[in-house]
């Protein structure tokens, strides 16, 4: 038996001038107009998510977020509540 494999559709209006470029950019790299739109769309959606998920810190910043890593505060009543709620329900 063969696997089924599930395509979505995905379809834009665009001007004849973005046609002819886009067009153009796909002979150039030997790919389809639908293989060079999709891979170029990708690629963008890629590097999107990666920015969003990097963090930013300045000097000062970094330097105050590794401050508070080695030598974290005293936990508060509700911290340490919450800690020891969380141990039991463990068990």
């Amino acid at each position: 038996m063969k696997a089924e494999t599930k395509t979505a559709r995905v379809s834009a209006r665009i001007s004849p001038n973005v046609y002819n470029t886009l067009t153009e950019a796909s002979e150039i790299t030997g790919s389809t107009l639908n293989q060079f739109i999709v891979h170029a769309a990708l690629e963008k959606a890629q590097a999107v998510i990666e920015h969003e998920n990097k963090i930013r810190l300045n000097k000062q910043s970094a330097g105050h977020l590794f401050e508070l890593i080695e030598n974290p505060p005293k936990a508060n009543p509700k911290l340490a509540q919450a800690m020891k709620q969380y141990k039991q329900d463990l068990k």
